[in-house]
């Protein structure tokens, strides 16, 4: 009888083993690297879900906003274009800025194909000499002010002299209607809806095939 139950406790042990496995894996600490780009669903205001409502992201998820890591002094921050302009901000702030019901970083990180990481220095170092710079309200390309997503393109269009990401015509449509929010908000500024005109997101950036997604907190 005691010989007979042997095949069972190699079944047992196998499966502690594999559920142990399974489980560092799922909570293993991610190591970060210069260029990581770190896309996220913002809450902070109506406009992120207006957004988030005329873009696509990878699988399904919404994003409003995007920044890209940057290790200063071995520290990790995020060189992003927020409301206050182009600046780094510690990883640890940045991903405390919206979280889930359970307390996740409602955050997704993606990082260049082995083919593109030889363009993340320059990138890293032409986003430094863009800190000061203004947000750019009005999403438009070339007025030396910048959004999120339009400075990600920026960095990477000049450190290789190539377009790794492309622009796309912008949409502010949600069911072939333009939304009332951005009507609303364009008036604000006293100028029309820039409907068509070239620019990119933070998802359609995240659905670039220059890029595999590594990691996700939620």
């Amino acid at each position: 009888m005691h010989k007979s139950h042997k095949p069972y406790s190699f079944l047992w042990l196998f499966i502690i083993i594999a559920c142990a496995n399974f489980y560092c894996t799922k909570n293993n600490t991610l190591k970060f690297q210069n260029g990581d780009l770190l896309f996220q669903d913002l809450d902070s205001s109506p406009l992120c879900d207006a957004i988030e409502k005329v873009t696509n992201s990878i699988d399904d998820l919404n994003f409003s906003h995007v920044g890209i890591i940057t290790l200063i002094n071995k520290k990790e921050y995020v060189l992003e274009a927020f409301v206050n302009g182009v600046d780094t901000i510690p990883l640890k702030q940045f991903l405390k800025r919206s979280l889930n019901q359970d307390n996740e970083p409602k955050v997704i990180v993606g990082r260049l194909k082995e083919e593109f990481s030889s363009y993340i220095p320059k990138a890293i170092e032409n986003g430094f000499e863009l800190i000061g710079k203004e947000y750019d309200e009005e999403f438009k390309i070339n007025n030396d002010k910048f959004y999120c997503s339009e400075l990600i393109y920026e960095i990477f269009l000049n450190s290789n002299n190539n377009s790794l990401f492309e622009l796309q015509p912008m949409t502010y449509k949600h069911d072939d209607k333009i939304i009332d929010i951005w009507v609303e908000y364009f008036n604000k500024l006293g100028i029309p809806v820039p409907e068509s005109e070239p620019g990119i997101n933070p998802g359609g950036i995240s659905l670039s095939n220059k890029i595999n997604i590594i990691h996700k907190f939620y």
